[in-house]
């Protein structure tokens, strides 16, 4: 039995999540499907970040377990099979106790925001045509790195064992027409990007100040932060793993 990743890549729009879900389309029913048409067999998927509804990603992973050999051109035949949003990237032999979620030792969101109407980015970024005063937005991200507990800002309905997270990377960029919120953790909360983008505009439009936004990371209440952005302006851009567990 060999074990391996496989690198995906996604637009989010159509889909309910990352994560298989009854009655809904996910990205891993797709998948798994598509494996089951070319292999003629079923796996199970195990996935490395679950993406809510309507959340795009340059860079996820599935490892999955098989004991036959892959079709010669794997990729090439899988994507052929795939809808037209989904791709596979790449399949890479790893490591039989390698796992894509767990031995993930960081990952990168990118949130995209446009200020001025674009019909071309209306499900890939979030319209938000209000002033903002990005000197200040930046110094509520450069905030972030300093703390280790976010559970204010985690969705309440999760079975995580800790709230902590270690921030590396939190800044606002322009690029193009757009506005994006990059950060990078070793882990993140569900819901958390999300809570962050809408707590930081939010304190940012209330004239707010940086001591405001500790208060709310302090309190670690649900009830302070703010969540209301959608997903459809979240990429999952990057994972990253430690070299020794690809074969």
């Amino acid at each position: 039995m060999s074990r391996y990743f496989l690198e995906v890549s996604y637009k989010g729009t159509a889909y309910s999540g990352f994560q298989s879900q009854k009655n809904a389309n996910s990205i891993q029913s797709e998948v798994e499907k598509a494996f089951e048409i070319l292999q003629k067999e079923r796996v199970v998927m195990v996935g490395s970040s679950r993406t809510d509804a309507g959340v795009h990603a340059l860079q996820n992973f599935f490892h999955f377990d098989y004991e036959k050999e892959l079709n010669p051109h794997f990729v090439y035949k899988f994507n052929a099979i795939l809808p037209a949003d989904i791709v596979v990237k790449n399949v890479l032999p790893v490591a039989d106790n390698a796992h894509c979620r767990f031995d993930a030792v960081s990952r990168e969101y990118n949130y995209r925001i446009y200020r001025f109407k674009n019909p071309f980015l209306s499900d890939s970024a979030y319209f938000f045509p209000y002033k903002l005063e990005t000197e200040k937005l930046q110094e509520l991200a450069n905030a972030l790195p300093e703390y280790k507990n976010f559970s204010a800002f985690s969705k309440r309905k999760t079975q995580v064992k800790t709230f902590h997270c270690a921030i590396m990377e939190s800044k606002w960029v322009f690029q193009d027409d757009l506005l994006i919120y990059q950060i990078k953790a070793n882990r993140f909360l569900r819901g958390m990007v999300r809570a962050l983008v809408a707590t930081m505009l939010w304190l940012n439009r209330q004239g707010k100040d940086v001591e405001d936004f500790k208060d709310i990371i302090e309190s670690r209440d649900q009830s302070k932060a703010k969540f209301g952005v959608p997903g459809h302006g979240l990429f999952l851009v990057k994972i990253s793993y430690p070299g020794n567990i690809f074969k």
